[in-house]
Order: structure tokens, then sequence, then C-alpha cells
């Protein structure tokens, strides 16, 4: 029997998720819009995707409204991809997410998010144990852990070892 290409009958609201954000690629797309990563290129560099693969992705995206795209420059043409607030409800479970998969997966820890009003590394769902909230995204800060290469290849990937706030854009120097 074929596995089927979609999860028509079930009747399950992890199954509609599933939908739009269970292909592969997808949930790394949208982990670097929230780091700030905004441009085509930039999420190609980063992810290492296949570019019709990421084409394809960042149209789901937008058509679901999890991203925006906007235009930033007019000649020539390029447009940049924005999280909505739909896509930044996803935040809670990739936070979630990440933290499991570093708990039974990963020795060394790669990233640290913080609150920024008082610093305190976020529990698993993006909580600040000293506050007693759930952190919105633009309230975390980002820092690298021991466990990022501080050499890395990809230019995003060297703007991601600076401290930065989620889903400030992040500035990634064009000239390497």
């Amino acid at each position: 029997m074929a596995l089927g290409k979609d999860y028509a009958t079930q009747e399950c609201s992890l199954a509609r998720a599933l939908e739009i954000i269970g292909e592969r690629w997808t949930l790394l797309v949208i982990r670097d819009a929230l780091y700030g990563v905004r441009r085509y290129n930039d999420f190609l560099v980063h992810l290492g995707i296949p570019r019709a693969v990421l084409a394809a992705r960042l149209q789901t995206l937008t058509t679901e409204g999890i991203l925006e795209k906007r235009r930033y420059q007019e000649s020539p043409p390029r447009d940049e991809y924005v999280v909505t607030e739909r896509g930044i409800a996803l935040w809670p479970t990739l936070r979630s997410l990440g933290h499991w998969g570093r708990e039974h997966f990963t020795e060394t820890q790669l990233r640290y998010f913080r609150h920024a009003a008082c610093g305190t590394e976020l529990g698993p769902y993006g909580e600040c144990g000293a506050c007693g909230t759930l952190v919105r995204p633009e309230d975390v800060v980002m820092e690298p852990g021991p466990g990022l290469s501080r050499d890395p290849a990809d230019p995003v990937s060297r703007a991601l070892l600076r401290p930065k706030r989620l889903l400030e854009p992040l500035a990634v120097d064009s000239t390497e």
C-alpha cells in the first residue's frame, strides 16, 4: 500500500497542522525566520536546502499566512519574508521541540534563549522562571552556546554568533 500524500481522512487538528508545517525543511525555514533570516539567499545558504524546495516551502508558508512576502528593493525587484502573527504563534512549539532535541540528542547546548527583561534562560515552553511569564519571541534574546562552531562556513551562521533578539532582521555581511 502506497503512503498517502496528505492526512485528508484524519479528523485531527495535529493532522491539519502537519499539512502545512509537516514537510521536511518547513520547520527549519520557520526557525530561521524567527531568528531574523528574511532573504531568500540567506535561507538558501544557511539551510543548504535545494532551491526548488525552498521556493515551494516559502510559497506554502506565505499562502498559509505564516510568512509575509515584502518588497525591500524595486530595481532589481527583491523580496524578503517576514514572520506574521500566525508564524509567531509557532514559537512555543519550536522552542519545545528544540528543547526536546537538546535533551535527547545533543550533548552540548547550541543556543541560549533568555528573557530580555531579566536575562533568565527560558524553560522548555518559552517560559521565564524568574518572572513567571510566557515570553513572546520579540522579548527573547538568542545567544550562542558552547556547542556552536565559532568559525562557521556561511555568513548567516556567522551573523547568528552575535546575541540578538528573535524576529529582528538578521544583519548578514553580504561582502563575504
